[in-house]
């Protein structure tokens, strides 16, 4: 019968849990891809669930502007590998979490399922 021997190196388990290139940063990159495409889905004025969405639907879409803003990007958060997808337009704020007519759009919180897939 083969025999395993298990040799613990913390450099390669390091690697691998907190490296830039590991398996985890890898996995957290594909998981951060996929909210950010369904985030632009949503935000086509697609269906989108949400209490005070009186359509039931994403924000219109007049320029695009805010769907080609969504980005996600990995950063080392004091040894900690994070992803955050999210957008620079300042309206995307607004839309996310309501409008002065208390209206929301959101596109980018429900998007967080499409990371569990």
């Amino acid at each position: 019968m083969p025999r395993v021997t298990v040799v613990e190196d913390p450099r390669g388990l390091l690697a691998l849990l907190g490296g830039p290139d590991g398996g985890v940063a890898r996995d957290l990159a594909r998981r951060a891809v996929r909210v950010q495409n369904q985030a632009k889905i949503n935000a086509t004025g697609a269906p989108v669930a949400g209490a005070n969405n009186p359509e039931g639907r994403g924000p219109r879409v007049d320029t695009g502007r805010l769907r080609s803003s969504i980005a996600w990007e990995l950063r080392d958060d004091g040894g900690s590998i994070i992803a955050r997808v999210g957008t620079n337009v300042h309206y995307g704020y607004l839309l996310e979490t309501g409008l002065r007519n208390g209206a929301t759009y959101p596109f980018l919180v429900p998007a967080l399922a499409a990371a569990r897939g």
